[in-house]
């Protein structure tokens, strides 16, 4: 079984772990309202996808 000759250190594994980050969802403009909204999600702000309503929203 492979084993660690030496520890490693704080630095080491923290530099190793510099790229695990959230990365931001694509956004892109809504065809309809024009608000931004994630890549190919329905629309939450107005309920539409594309050029037709899936989703009936109400209006507060």
């Amino acid at each position: 079984m492979a084993v660690p000759a030496r520890k490693t250190s704080k630095t080491r594994k923290r530099l190793r772990r510099t790229n695990y980050k959230l990365s931001v969802p694509g956004m892109s403009a809504c065809p309809n309202c024009g608000e931004l909204r994630r890549s190919h999600r329905v629309c939450p702000s107005c309920g539409y996808y594309g050029d037709r309503e899936v989703v009936k929203v109400k209006n507060n």
